[in-house]
Parts: structure tokens; sequence; C-alpha cells
């Protein structure tokens, strides 16, 4: 797809504490790549991807397929940098909440960022995606799944086990995500996703203002 070419624009933010690897979990994602050096984001940064999303009815069948620009903030996790982040919540359709498996902390913390989206989001209950990164260093982990199944549960929402270095359920996490937003956007507007305009061409459709999206929440 060329620049302009896609359907919908959607704008996805990552939140979670300063190292659980939001950074090289969005280059795994982007660009399948991955760098082991830690470097600290500074404020706001975003990486951007194409992707076709297929809509579904609840019976299962299948809808059309919209060419969908995804925008992936990054933000960063440090205390210091809470106000200019957070400023930020209202404009994002969904939210990647991710904690480090080998740190125990950064998952107390995760209650701690769920107050903030509660607070700082377009609603009180936006479309969440609770992540567990560093799935690969098994030797060091020190959360339990159960544990994080149990929160994952109070919050009602789908929790995935990734690996940035690996690559593992990296994708599946985020497609989750994309398809819980998008069926949002149809219960918003109470009809199907609408058709591309000229039978499918490349004109964009409009998202509603995350402050018209409370009708959802």
């Amino acid at each position: 797809m060329t620049d302009g070419d896609y359907d919908y624009l959607i704008k996805l933010l990552t939140l979670g504490d300063s190292g659980v690897g939001k950074t090289t979990f969005l280059y795994r994602y982007t660009d399948n790549k991955f760098n082991p050096k830690f470097i600290a984001t500074v404020g706001i940064d975003f990486r951007e991807k194409r992707v076709m999303y297929t809509s579904s009815s609840p019976s299962g069948t299948t809808g059309k397929t919209f060419k969908v620009h995804l925008q992936l903030w990054d933000t960063a996790g440090q205390e210091r940098f809470r106000s200019l982040t957070t400023a930020f919540f209202r404009d994002a359709m969904g939210f990647l909440l991710m904690f480090d498996l080998t740190s125990q902390q950064s998952f107390l913390n995760v209650r701690n960022w769920m107050s903030q989206l509660q607070a700082n989001a377009y609603c009180e209950n936006p479309d969440i995606v609770l992540v567990g990164n560093k799935a690969d260093l098994a030797d060091q982990r020190e959360v339990q799944e159960r544990q994080v199944k149990e929160l994952a549960e109070k919050y009602g929402i789908p929790y995935f086990e990734t690996s940035a270095a690996t690559g593992s359920e990296v994708e599946k996490a985020v497609v989750t995500l994309l398809d819980l937003v998008m069926r949002r956007m149809e219960l918003c507007v109470d009809r199907p996703i609408p058709e591309a305009a000229n039978g499918g061409s490349s004109s964009k459709h409009e998202m509603p203002t995350p402050t018209q999206r409370k009708c959802a929440c």
C-alpha cells in the first residue's frame, strides 16, 4: 500500500513501566526485528504499519476486508514523563498495557496504570489488551500465570504472554486489540463497518473522535 492508500486510521498506545519492553515489542511487530540494547523512550515515539482487516459477524460470517493504517504510540514509562504521556490517552483508540514477566513490581504497577487509563482515556472502559512480555526468559520469571489471569479476569480484558526477542504472540496481541477497537466502532455507529467508497477504493473512512465514542463504553 502506498501513502494514503488505506480505509481506516487506527491509533493504538502502549503503556507500562520503563524497561518492560514496549519499544522492542513494537519494533518486533512493525519490522520483525529485535534490538536487545535498552534505550529508554523520551516522552513519546511511534511506529506505523499497514494491515488488512476482515470484519466478521457474531455468528462468524466473514465480512468485508479493509486496509488499516496503524499508528502505534510508544510511551515513556518514567514518572517524569507521566503528564506528557497521559495527554495522549484520550486520542488513542486502544491500549497495550505491558509488564515484564521477570519483574513482579512491574506487574503490581499494572493496577496503577489501569487507574490512569480509567481517568484519562476516552471512557472508563477503553479497549485494552494486557501483555506480559519477556516470556522467553523463563528462568528469570517472577510473575506467575495464575495471578495475571486473575487480574485480567477482574478487569475483563484479554491477556497474552509475549516475547519481543522471539516474536511469540506479539502479532496476536496487536491483532486482538485491533479487533476489539473495530468491533467497538461497529457498535458506536450501530451498523456493520461500511464498505469503502467506490466499491472498495482507497478513499478513507473518518473514525469517530474519542469524545464521540462514548456509546459503547
